[in-house]
Order: structure tokens, then sequence, then C-alpha cells
């Protein structure tokens, strides 16, 4: 869990390997195929758990059945996971690795003799017969299931990537990651990674799309953030290449941890308007390219092209084929630029092509 807010943006073109990590992780039964799916499930943990305050004298740690058990007063007792036995002998100062060395009655006896005395409760998060959490007085939750309502209000047209592997349950990547889809809960923390595969603008010259991670422990496993960010790619083992606008947030589980999800909002709300935006002035730009003429005549197109660095066979050859598709406008123009660039042999001549050719673009921006 991190200890302070963090809240910092990057214009760096870069390589985001997050949703990467989360992917090599991830067990299949953390897996979910949708966002409504995903929702679903924390949704009903979230009705199922139940928050329990007991002062530290309450909590009795006792064996049964060759483990240990956790004894709440009259709320009765309750088993534990691998992650609220990891909470509990930290609360107590106690090497977990030396606990489960030693037998259930010996462990039990143990914690009774270190685990702190006072009056600031301890809460317990439970669901049904376990324990999913246990903290100190100053933790405060903020639940999967409510992060996951607001990005289905305010990120509706965000979808997650495709799945990782190549679907063959051998994936290059590594074993059993071919069902990977970008969407993750399980016992210690959540994790989202969406994208808007219609958002495609240009910057700079360059496609990009918007997308972000989404991340939460109910538990106290890590902080609660967001990382959104304008992309070119995303690979079968989810790393994002190419990202742009990086802007990130997090924040620890204090008492103001619910001001964190109104500026989470604030984040993806400014990614849909931005995308809106851009999206928009794309459309505009297009509208106009193709019915501003980038010339009255061949020459003068020609001269227009050679004037931006484009070589007089290339420009020749791109006036003929505008010209096949009904005039001299800077969209046609452009478009024949990109068809007679796709045909080049070399890597970089294709890729000078291509940029001279969207630079033409920006007089119907000015026209």
């Amino acid at each position: 869990m991190q200890s302070s807010t963090a809240l910092y943006e990057e214009n760096v073109m870069q390589n985001l390997t997050r949703a990467n990590s989360e992917l090599f992780r991830r067990t299949p039964d953390e897996r979910f195929g949708s966002l409504v799916e995903l929702w679903q499930h924390c949704q009903n943990e979230k009705e199922q758990s139940i928050e329990r305050w007991h002062p530290p004298q309450v909590l009795v740690s006792q064996p049964a059945d060759n483990r240990l058990t956790l004894a709440m007063g009259e709320d009765g007792s309750f088993g534990m996971t691998d992650w609220s036995f990891s909470q509990l002998c930290k609360l107590a100062d106690v090497s977990k690795d030396t606990l489960n060395k030693l037998t259930p009655d010996t462990a039990s006896r143990v914690l009774g003799e270190t685990l702190p005395s006072g009056t600031k409760p301890f809460q317990a998060l439970t669901m049904g017969q376990t324990v999913r959490a246990i903290h100190q007085a100053s933790y405060t939750r903020l639940y999967n299931a409510d992060l996951l309502t607001m990005v289905r209000e305010f990120a509706t047209d965000f979808v997650p990537p495709q799945k990782a592997g190549d679907g063959s349950g051998s994936s290059e990547a590594g074993p059993d990651i071919d069902s990977g889809t970008g969407l993750y809960c399980g016992e210690q923390d959540m994790f989202c990674f969406l994208i808007d595969p219609t958002g495609w603008t240009e910057i700079e010259g360059e496609a990009f799309a918007p997308g972000f991670f989404l991340w939460n422990s109910e538990v106290g496993k890590r902080s609660v953030g967001v990382q959104t960010f304008w992309f070119q790619a995303v690979c079968q083992n989810h790393i994002v290449w190419d990202a742009v606008e990086v802007v990130e947030f997090s924040r620890k589980h204090t008492a103001n941890v619910h001001d964190s999800l109104r500026e989470i909002r604030r984040l993806v709300e400014g990614l849909v308007e931005k995308r809106d935006q851009r999206r928009d002035g794309f459309v505009r730009v297009i509208r106009k390219a193709m019915e501003t003429k980038l010339g009255d005549d061949a020459d003068e197109v020609m001269d227009v092209l050679n004037k931006r660095g484009i070589t007089r066979k290339l420009a020749k050859e791109a006036v003929e084929v505008a010209r096949q598709q009904g005039g001299l406008t800077i969209f046609a123009v452009v478009d024949a630029l990109t068809r007679i660039a796709g045909k080049l042999k070399n890597g970089g001549d294709r890729t000078e092509a291509d940029a001279k050719a969207s630079s033409l673009l920006a007089l119907a921006a000015s026209a």
C-alpha cells in the first residue's frame, strides 16, 4: 500500500507494462470477461461483506481442525485467508513464517501474548465465516464496486483490450495466459484495463487511442489509483506501446480516501472529453480536407508537394492517382500519397512519405 498521494503527468512517449504484470500473476478464477461481469462480482462481495469493530482484547485466535481461527466475541469464530492471517501476524509483530512452523495450539498462544492491547478498536472485514482483512482503526475502505460503478457511468465506450495470448493455451508469452482479459479481481485486489477502440485520432500526425488502468484493494494490499494515457498499440501480452500524455493518480486508504473517487472520476471524464474534442476536431479537418483543393491544376499541386519535401516523381504519381479518384482536394492527394507510400520497399521511405502526407492535413486545418 503506497504511503502518499501521487498525481503526475508524463508526456514522453513510453511503453506501459502494468497490465502485462497483472496478466502474468492472475489465476483463471481471477479473470473476468466483461466489465459488467467484474462489477457484479465486486458488488456481490460488497453486499456480502461486513465490517466488524472490536477492541483488541476481544480478538482471540483459536486452534480448530489443525488451523487457526479468529474469535470475535459475540460475533463468533471465523476462518482466515492467507492475507488476513498475514495482517494479523503483522499486528502482533510476529513472523508469519515462524507461526506457520508451530502447531495451531502453540501459534494461538503466541498471538494471544503478542497482539497489542488498548482501547482503539480493530476492524475486521468478513464475508460469510471468513475474515477477508483486519486493520487498525486508521484504515478507510473504498469498495471496488464503487469505483467500477463510476467507470460504467462515465466511460461507457471503453472496453477491455483483446484477450492475451494466441488462444491456443500455448502462447509464447508463457503458460495459461491466453485467457487474460485485462479485468481481474482476486482475494487481495482488483485491476481494470480499458481502451476505447473507436477513439482513434491524430496527435502530431500520428494515430492514438485513449485508455486507462484502474486499481484498488479493499483489504489493504495496494493503493487506489488510475493511470490514463493515449497509446498507439497494445500487444497480445498487454504491453501498451508508445503511450503519451500519461497521467497517474494514487492514494493510500486513509481517512480521505473517498476523495480519490472524485479525482479519479475527474481524470476519466477528462480523458473522455479530450477524446471527443480530438475526434470531433479530426472529423472537421477531414471534412475540410475533402472540400478544399490543394491547387487549381496539376502543376500548382505539384509545386505545393515539392515545397513540402515530396519528390517530383512521387508528387507526379500522387497527382495522377488523385485525379482518377475525383479531384485535387487535400484529402484526395493525402490518400493517394498514403496508398503509394504503402508500396515502397524501404520502411524508412514509407514512414517518411506517410509523415509528409499527413502533414498536408494541416493545410485543411488552417484553410
